[in-house]
């Protein structure tokens, strides 16, 4: 007797999606066709940088699978782009808080908004400005913004806040909030070299 074959689910990953690192994606906005595989990921969060109401379809996808939304509105513009750097501030907070992982960062192409906060965590993790602005061009061809990469370079990493209990095993967020935390308290007098 012959078994019935199960047919494969067909899953159409998201346009420009990619793994950041350990527990972190990239990609453009989520559609319904998307839905399948984003499910596969396992996600906790996703973290979108829209202005806009997110939609209801995803919404309810998010409801349906104990998905959390973090939400930081930051303008689409095709020139001159003032990004709020508290904005990115409190989106790697979120990002760099294990309890968050696996998470999906996503703007509507998954290009300029995304690009520069990813290149932020790139900063964390020590990448070379020459690394950083590769992988930022390579996702936002054929539209690289001069604007978005002086953003990342100019970005202070000193005013990004997380809790060490926290963090994600990334040996270069350790090394990072390592330094940090003995700056700070060199700061305060607390520490003396």
């Amino acid at each position: 007797m012959d078994e019935p074959i199960e047919e494969e689910e067909v899953v159409f990953p998201c346009d420009n999606f990619t793994m950041v690192c350990k527990g972190v994606y990239r990609s453009s906005f989520p559609k319904r066709k998307n839905f399948s595989f984003l499910k596969k990921l396992k996600l906790k969060s996703i973290l979108t940088l829209i202005l806009e109401e997110y939609p209801e379809q995803n919404q309810k996808f998010l409801n349906e699978n104990n998905i959390k939304l973090f939400q930081f509105g930051v303008a689409g513009n095709k020139d001159l782009m003032d990004i709020p750097e508290q904005a990115m501030y409190e989106a790697l907070s979120v990002i760099l808080d294990k309890r968050n992982l696996p998470l999906l960062i996503h703007c509507n192409k998954g290009k300029h908004r995304t690009g520069c906060l990813v290149g932020c965590i790139r900063k964390i993790q020590h990448w070379s400005y020459t690394s950083i602005f590769e992988e930022y061009r390579r996702f936002s061809h054929p539209k690289s913004r001069t604007m978005d990469q002086q953003f990342i370079e100019l970005f202070e990493l000193r005013n990004v806040v997380a809790d060490p209990r926290y963090l994600p095993d990334w040996p270069e967020v350790g090394v990072f909030y390592f330094f940090w935390c003995a700056f700070l308290l060199i700061c305060m007098g607390i520490f003396v070299v």
